[in-house]
């Protein structure tokens, strides 16, 4: 088995899952061919379609628990989930308990990341564990919002605030149910740039998936890591930096970004983290034969 917690010196990473997700390569990529796929076939299911974890991470650091993202949860959207919701069951099976996080740190703001935000009334918690609403569905709870993590603060880059916030974006479901009741209930840090969270964990800007896109590094007693969110998506992007998915709101953006991404990952001989790669989801950037991949520890 896998091993589900890792450190990169003093803080501690503890991998989740809210489940998985489905997707056909040339729905997820439209402008990369069939045969484009050859050499990263075994990132595919036999059928040939793509999953993707639905991961999300505790992180322990100078007394502080933060949570980067809180998953897909109930409310499904347009997404194909074969398991999704799965997050509280997760970290009760780990030990971990809600009120014990203190921040909890958005990457950005599509409904994969941020479905556990809160709870409503009348909603019995351990029943909706692994459960899915029908693909295309949408969820709109009753009752009141709770957060999930009573005593956190939720972090949310400023320009996704602004473009998630106004507009087709506000109307969407999810964001009634899951993100605006953050500013309505005073428990909202909107942030720009680099930002520290403790002295060991640090916002880093990785626009073009969305204009406030953030990946998060780690720096601890000499080590390093990088918790990429979706600036990176799937293992085969690791070489084919020019691999943009079709939610990408700037793709060339996107593609600038993760390629200096990369590039400054590999320098640093840090840990990549992905909540999309078969969890958990800690690996390390390795050359073979002058073609760059991602290696699970």
């Amino acid at each position: 088995m896998p091993d589900y917690t890792t450190t990169v010196g003093n803080v501690e990473i503890v991998a989740l899952s809210d489940g998985r997700i489905r997707f056909a390569p040339s729905d997820f990529f439209p402008t990369i061919a069939e045969e484009a796929w050859t050499p990263y076939r075994d990132d595919l299911t036999p059928e040939g379609d793509m999953i993707m974890n639905l991961g999300c991470f505790l992180l322990r650091s100078e007394g502080k628990t933060l949570l980067i993202d809180t998953g897909l949860g109930i409310d499904t959207g347009h997404l194909e989930a074969p398991v999704s919701g799965a997050l509280l069951d997760d970290m009760r099976a780990k030990g971990i308990k809600r009120d014990e996080v203190d921040i909890v740190a958005i990457t950005h703001l599509h409904i994969d990341h941020v479905g556990w935000n809160f709870l409503y009334d009348g909603e019995d918690e351990g029943a909706q564990q692994g459960k899915t609403a029908p693909t295309g569905s949408e969820v709109v709870p009753n009752g009141e919002a709770h957060p999930t993590f009573a005593n956190a603060r939720y972090w949310v880059n400023n320009a996704d605030w602004r473009v998630f916030t106004r507009g087709a974006l506000r109307k969407r479901a999810y964001m009634g149910a899951q993100v605006l009741p953050l500013q309505e209930q005073g428990i909202l840090e909107l942030f720009e740039g680099e930002r520290a969270l403790t002295g060991e964990v640090t916002t880093l800007p990785t626009p073009g998936h969305t204009p406030g896109h953030t990946s998060f590094l780690i720096a601890s007693q000499g080590e390093r890591a990088v918790i990429t969110g979706d600036a990176i998506h799937a293992r085969a992007q690791a070489q084919e930096t020019h691999w943009s998915p079709r939610a990408d709101s700037k793709p060339d953006v996107s593609a600038e970004t993760r390629r200096n991404l990369l590039e400054r990952i590999e320098r640093d001989n840090a840990m990549l983290v992905s909540g999309h790669f078969p969890s958990p989801g800690f690996g390390r950037l390795a050359r073979l034969e002058d073609r760059r991949y991602w290696q699970a520890l």
